[in-house]
Protein backbone atom coordinates (compact mmCIF):
# COMPACT_ATOMS: atom_id res chain seq x y z
CA UNK A 1 0.00 0.00 0.00
CA UNK A 2 2.93 2.62 0.72
CA UNK A 3 3.76 2.29 -3.40
CA UNK A 4 0.57 2.93 -4.57
CA UNK A 5 0.26 6.17 -1.72
CA UNK A 6 3.43 7.16 -2.82
CA UNK A 7 2.48 7.50 -6.67
CA UNK A 8 -0.68 9.04 -5.65
CA UNK A 9 0.68 11.47 -3.33
CA UNK A 10 3.35 12.61 -6.26
CA UNK A 11 0.55 13.05 -9.27
CA UNK A 12 -1.60 14.75 -6.37
CA UNK A 13 1.07 17.07 -5.81
CA UNK A 14 2.47 18.13 -9.48
CA UNK A 15 -0.82 18.04 -10.37
CA UNK A 16 -2.12 20.16 -7.71
CA UNK A 17 1.05 23.26 -8.06
CA UNK A 18 0.72 23.09 -11.89
CA UNK A 19 -3.27 24.05 -11.45
CA UNK A 20 -2.65 26.36 -8.65
CA UNK A 21 -0.03 28.15 -10.71
CA UNK A 22 -2.05 28.51 -13.89
CA UNK A 23 -4.78 29.37 -11.86
CA UNK A 24 -3.62 32.20 -10.35
CA UNK A 25 -0.88 33.52 -12.70
CA UNK A 26 -2.45 33.37 -16.10
CA UNK A 27 -5.90 34.55 -17.61
CA UNK A 28 -8.34 32.42 -19.25
CA UNK A 29 -7.26 31.32 -23.07
CA UNK A 30 -3.87 32.42 -22.14
CA UNK A 31 -0.84 30.69 -23.65
CA UNK A 32 2.53 29.82 -23.32
CA UNK A 33 4.39 28.42 -26.19
CA UNK A 34 7.12 26.33 -24.54
CA UNK A 35 8.20 24.52 -27.53
CA UNK A 36 7.50 26.11 -30.79
CA UNK A 37 3.77 25.80 -32.08
CA UNK A 38 3.28 21.81 -31.21
CA UNK A 39 3.35 22.27 -27.21
CA UNK A 40 1.88 24.75 -25.90
CA UNK A 41 0.24 25.82 -22.35
CA UNK A 42 -3.31 26.68 -22.61
CA UNK A 43 -5.05 27.50 -19.94
CA UNK A 44 -8.75 26.37 -20.13
CA UNK A 45 -11.46 25.07 -17.64
CA UNK A 46 -14.30 22.38 -18.69
CA UNK A 47 -17.11 21.02 -15.80
CA UNK A 48 -15.31 18.42 -15.05
CA UNK A 49 -14.79 15.52 -17.66
CA UNK A 50 -11.57 14.46 -19.09
CA UNK A 51 -9.46 15.72 -22.18
CA UNK A 52 -12.11 18.95 -22.35
CA UNK A 53 -15.32 16.86 -22.90
CA UNK A 54 -18.23 18.56 -21.16
CA UNK A 55 -21.57 16.68 -19.47
CA UNK A 56 -24.79 18.30 -19.28
CA UNK A 57 -26.06 20.95 -17.18
CA UNK A 58 -25.62 21.21 -13.39
CA UNK A 59 -27.58 18.13 -12.38
CA UNK A 60 -25.09 15.99 -14.60
CA UNK A 61 -22.11 17.62 -13.48
CA UNK A 62 -23.35 16.48 -9.84
CA UNK A 63 -23.70 12.79 -11.62
CA UNK A 64 -20.34 12.90 -12.73
CA UNK A 65 -19.28 13.71 -9.63
CA UNK A 66 -20.78 11.31 -6.80
CA UNK A 67 -20.29 8.68 -9.90
CA UNK A 68 -16.50 9.75 -9.59
CA UNK A 69 -16.38 9.77 -6.03
CA UNK A 70 -17.89 6.13 -5.81
CA UNK A 71 -15.02 4.87 -8.24
CA UNK A 72 -12.40 6.75 -6.33
CA UNK A 73 -13.90 4.88 -3.12
CA UNK A 74 -13.79 1.89 -5.25
CA UNK A 75 -10.73 1.79 -6.68
CA UNK A 76 -9.35 2.25 -3.29
CA UNK A 77 -11.02 -0.53 -1.60
CA UNK A 78 -9.69 -2.57 -4.24
CA UNK A 79 -5.85 -1.29 -4.43
CA UNK A 80 -6.16 -2.08 -0.12
CA UNK A 81 -7.44 -5.76 -1.16
CA UNK A 82 -5.04 -6.61 -3.64
CA UNK A 83 -1.63 -5.24 -1.88
CA UNK A 84 -2.49 -7.67 0.72
CA UNK A 85 -2.02 -10.14 -2.21
CA UNK A 86 1.07 -11.12 -4.10
CA UNK A 87 0.43 -9.67 -7.50
CA UNK A 88 2.12 -7.66 -10.22
CA UNK A 89 4.03 -4.42 -9.24
CA UNK A 90 2.76 -2.89 -12.37
CA UNK A 91 -1.24 -3.88 -11.35
CA UNK A 92 -0.68 -1.72 -8.25
CA UNK A 93 1.20 1.23 -10.30
CA UNK A 94 -1.29 1.49 -13.15
CA UNK A 95 -4.32 1.36 -10.51
CA UNK A 96 -2.43 3.84 -8.38
CA UNK A 97 -2.19 6.28 -11.67
CA UNK A 98 -5.76 6.14 -12.13
CA UNK A 99 -6.72 6.70 -8.57
CA UNK A 100 -4.74 9.91 -8.65
CA UNK A 101 -5.85 10.95 -11.63
CA UNK A 102 -9.33 10.77 -10.45
CA UNK A 103 -8.60 12.70 -7.31
CA UNK A 104 -6.69 15.22 -8.92
CA UNK A 105 -9.70 16.12 -11.18
CA UNK A 106 -12.08 15.69 -8.55
CA UNK A 107 -10.41 18.13 -6.21
CA UNK A 108 -11.21 20.90 -8.66
CA UNK A 109 -14.24 19.68 -9.50
CA UNK A 110 -15.10 20.00 -5.35
CA UNK A 111 -13.33 23.08 -4.02
CA UNK A 112 -11.93 25.05 -6.71
CA UNK A 113 -15.16 27.05 -6.73
CA UNK A 114 -15.47 27.60 -2.95
CA UNK A 115 -11.86 28.95 -3.02
CA UNK A 116 -11.08 30.56 -6.39
CA UNK A 117 -12.80 33.66 -7.99
CA UNK A 118 -13.89 33.14 -11.15
CA UNK A 119 -11.24 33.13 -13.89
CA UNK A 120 -11.96 35.10 -17.29
CA UNK A 121 -10.07 36.81 -20.19
CA UNK A 122 -9.37 39.74 -18.74
CA UNK A 123 -8.28 39.00 -15.05
CA UNK A 124 -6.51 36.39 -12.89
CA UNK A 125 -8.71 34.47 -10.60
CA UNK A 126 -7.98 34.93 -6.87
CA UNK A 127 -7.18 32.21 -4.40
CA UNK A 128 -9.74 32.58 -1.08
CA UNK A 129 -11.55 36.05 -2.57
CA UNK A 130 -13.21 37.97 -0.03
CA UNK A 131 -16.77 37.66 -1.78
CA UNK A 132 -16.50 34.06 -1.45
CA UNK A 133 -16.08 31.85 -4.89
CA UNK A 134 -17.53 31.27 -8.26
CA UNK A 135 -19.65 28.13 -7.08
CA UNK A 136 -20.47 25.62 -4.50
CA UNK A 137 -19.12 22.25 -3.62
CA UNK A 138 -18.84 19.77 -6.58
CA UNK A 139 -19.22 22.87 -9.12
CA UNK A 140 -15.80 23.33 -9.61
CA UNK A 141 -14.07 23.34 -13.19
CA UNK A 142 -11.39 21.75 -13.98
CA UNK A 143 -8.17 23.35 -14.80
CA UNK A 144 -6.87 22.22 -18.32
CA UNK A 145 -3.59 23.39 -19.17
CA UNK A 146 -1.60 20.92 -22.11
CA UNK A 147 -2.28 21.15 -26.03
CA UNK A 148 -0.68 19.45 -28.69
CA UNK A 149 -1.94 20.86 -31.96
CA UNK A 150 1.20 18.73 -33.97
CA UNK A 151 -0.84 18.69 -36.96
CA UNK A 152 -3.11 21.14 -38.94
CA UNK A 153 -4.76 20.93 -41.76
CA UNK A 154 -8.10 20.37 -43.24
CA UNK A 155 -10.31 17.53 -44.03
CA UNK A 156 -10.99 16.73 -47.64
CA UNK A 157 -13.92 18.24 -49.09
CA UNK A 158 -15.93 13.99 -49.20
CA UNK A 159 -15.96 13.74 -45.38
CA UNK A 160 -19.95 13.75 -44.29
CA UNK A 161 -20.29 16.76 -42.15
CA UNK A 162 -16.84 18.05 -41.31
CA UNK A 163 -15.27 18.35 -45.00
CA UNK A 164 -13.74 21.37 -45.36
CA UNK A 165 -13.34 22.17 -41.88
CA UNK A 166 -10.25 23.06 -40.00
CA UNK A 167 -8.31 19.65 -38.28
CA UNK A 168 -6.15 19.45 -35.51
CA UNK A 169 -4.22 16.54 -34.07
CA UNK A 170 -4.28 16.10 -30.95
CA UNK A 171 -6.99 19.78 -30.29
CA UNK A 172 -7.94 18.42 -27.02
CA UNK A 173 -6.38 20.55 -23.94
CA UNK A 174 -5.93 18.12 -20.87
CA UNK A 175 -3.94 18.31 -17.44
CA UNK A 176 -1.87 15.52 -15.30
CA UNK A 177 -4.69 14.29 -14.41
CA UNK A 178 -5.89 13.06 -17.49
CA UNK A 179 -2.88 11.79 -18.49
CA UNK A 180 -2.12 10.46 -15.28
CA UNK A 181 -5.78 7.96 -15.99
CA UNK A 182 -5.01 7.34 -19.58
CA UNK A 183 -1.44 5.89 -19.02
CA UNK A 184 -2.73 3.96 -16.11
CA UNK A 185 -5.65 2.57 -18.36
CA UNK A 186 -3.06 2.09 -21.23
CA UNK A 187 -0.89 -0.23 -19.24
CA UNK A 188 -3.60 -2.31 -17.99
CA UNK A 189 -4.95 -3.46 -20.94
CA UNK A 190 -1.14 -4.06 -22.64
CA UNK A 191 -0.36 -5.86 -20.00
CA UNK A 192 -3.39 -7.61 -18.56
CA UNK A 193 -2.50 -11.02 -18.73
CA UNK A 194 0.95 -10.15 -16.99
CA UNK A 195 -1.00 -8.50 -14.42
CA UNK A 196 -4.16 -10.99 -13.91
CA UNK A 197 -1.67 -14.23 -14.47
CA UNK A 198 -2.36 -16.81 -12.31
CA UNK A 199 0.29 -19.18 -11.59
CA UNK A 200 -0.84 -23.05 -12.49
CA UNK A 201 0.01 -25.30 -9.32
CA UNK A 202 3.01 -27.46 -10.09
CA UNK A 203 2.51 -31.23 -9.76
CA UNK A 204 4.62 -33.07 -7.29
CA UNK A 205 5.76 -36.37 -8.64
CA UNK A 206 7.14 -38.83 -6.11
Amino acid sequence: MKKAFLIVAVILIFDQALKFWIKTTMCLGQEINVMGDWFIIHFTENPGMAFGMQFAGDYGKLLLSIFRIIAIVGIIYYLYVITRKKVKTGLIASLSLVLAGAMGNMIDSAFYGMIFSSSNYFEVARLFPVEGGYGTFLHGRVVDMFYFPVFQGFYPSWVPFVGGDDFIFFRPVFNIADSSITIGVILMILFQKQFYHKQEPVNETE
